[in-house]
């Protein structure tokens, strides 16, 4: 039962941390473009070099 008195508050002030931790992160915009990333996987970065290199 002495156990119950130190786990119960640990679990507690961890969820609370990982909950400030979820809610800072939306606060800060890490969730603003989830399909940016998926896309630019797709798209070659050829297209935007102003300065390809020559071929010889």
């Amino acid at each position: 039962m002495e156990q119950l008195v130190i786990l119960i508050p640990i679990a507690l002030v961890l969820g609370l941390v990982g909950l400030v931790a979820f809610l800072w992160s939306l606060k800060s915009g890490q969730y603003d473009d989830l399909e940016g990333a998926a896309n630019r996987i797709l798209f070659d970065d050829d297209e935007d070099d102003p300065d390809p290199p020559k071929k010889r």
